[in-house]
């Protein structure tokens, strides 16, 4: 793993991966759990998982799968398709008339990212299907739900939507007890094919979620993701994303609201490899009480790309002097004429807003979450689906 590896290392944890990996452990064995001296993993120290024996989950029923799905809000159209434990669900699960089912297929093993590379080792075959030509196949659900104690999953998801296709995926992420979510999406869009993928993260207190999602867009196609994290006691949501043919479109948006002790970070990795592409990223993070946000987000400009267009904002709410964000916007540009810009900042409620409110009689409670909606909006509002939108503003707070 370039730049990554952790020459000598062992732990619980990385004994238990590497002997249910057997011969796939190999790339696992060589880069080891990354510590804060990987540049990559500064941030967001994985201490948490590494003195866990993690063992493979049992299949969990249709009853408990239910019971998990009432914790976090779902559209109630569309199909759903549930994955429990890292195993299909599947009396619970379906899929629109015209997704063809497929098998999984070799993928670029993303050896420079930990994510990737443990589910390398460790990964069982998620969902993997193909929207076809010109077909519009609507809302999909795709909800990974946990149940256990020391368990962990490494579902590997395939998605290729053919020319002029689309798709809306909501991605719900929820569960009980102490586990580790390690998803791996590949995602490969024909020219002019549309994704949207929303993702709600609101894993249990106690877990840990390491997602990494590769997507290839081609020509005039549109990948438009939207990430809210809210759960877990570490969570990485890790986008890896390549404008591969001109007029390509991608938004790599998210929101951060990060409570206790937790430690939520977006990382992303936007590489325009060809001209006249677009991309934009807008996140923003809440934090409270000792909670800590990290934004890692690489924007890549080959040579060839040139008239790129590329946007990247994160800007973080502090609501405790104790809370804290780590923040790393960057560009690398080898074309000369493009059009690229980032920037941060990072701020505490207006105590002059907040003095207003209560002075018009709103609980002081109340009046913080009023003001923190009011920052959180300009970003959801990127959410294009209303439905999907307002589903998310009920999973702020929860």
């Amino acid at each position: 793993m370039s730049g990554q590896s952790v020459a000598g290392q062992t732990s619980a944890a990385l004994d238990a991966f590497v002997e249910r990996a057997a011969a796939r452990s190999t790339v696992l064995t060589g880069t080891g759990i990354p510590t804060r001296r990987v540049e990559a993993w500064r941030y967001t120290p994985l201490r948490s998982i590494t003195e866990i024996v993690w063992k493979e989950a049992a299949p969990l029923d249709a009853a408990s799968a239910k019971n998990l799905l009432d914790k976090i809000a779902y559209p109630a159209n569309g199909h759903l398709f549930i994955f429990g434990n890292g195993r299909e669900v599947t009396s619970l699960s379906s899929l629109p008339e015209n997704v063809l089912r497929t098998d999984a297929e070799a993928v670029d093993p993303l050896e420079d990212r930990f994510s990737a590379v443990l589910n390398g080792a460790l990964g069982r075959d998620g969902l993997s299907i193909r929207v076809p030509k010109n077909v519009d196949a609507g809302l999909l659900t795709l909800a990974t739900l946990h149940q256990g104690s020391a368990i962990s999953t490494h579902l590997r998801h395939r998605i290729v939507l053919e020319e002029g296709a689309s798709l809306t995926l909501f991605d719900a992420n929820v569960g009980e007890g102490e586990y580790l979510s390690n998803p791996r999406f590949d995602i490969i869009l024909a020219e002019g094919a549309r994704l949207r993928h929303v993702k709600h993260q609101s894993e249990a207190e106690n877990a840990a979620h390491l997602a990494i999602i590769n997507v290839e867009v081609q020509g005039n196609a549109e990948y438009d993701s939207f990430t809210l994290n809210s759960g877990g006691s570490v969570a990485r949501h890790e986008v890896v994303t390549t404008l591969a043919a001109p007029h390509a479109l991608v938004h790599v948006n998210g929101v951060q609201v990060v409570n206790g002790t937790r430690l939520n970070d977006l990382t992303s990795m936007i590489h325009h490899a060809a001209p006249d592409c677009n991309s934009r990223q807008t996140v923003k993070t809440v934090l409270s009480d000792t909670a800590q946000g990290v934004f890692q987000g690489k924007i890549l400009v080959d040579r060839v790309a040139q008239k790129t267009d590329g946007y990247q904002m994160n800007q973080a709410l502090l609501l405790s002097e104790k809370a804290q964000i780590n923040s790393k916007p960057e560009l690398e540009i080898y074309a000369d004429d493009v059009k690229c810009s980032h920037g941060a900042t990072v701020g505490a409620l207006d105590d002059e807003q907040l003095f207003y409110l209560r002075s018009r009689g709103v609980p002081e409670a109340e009046a913080r979450d009023i003001l923190v909606t009011a920052f959180l909006t300009d970003a959801l509002e990127l959410v294009a689906d209303e439905a999907l939108r307002e589903l998310l503003l009920k999973g702020l707070f929860s």
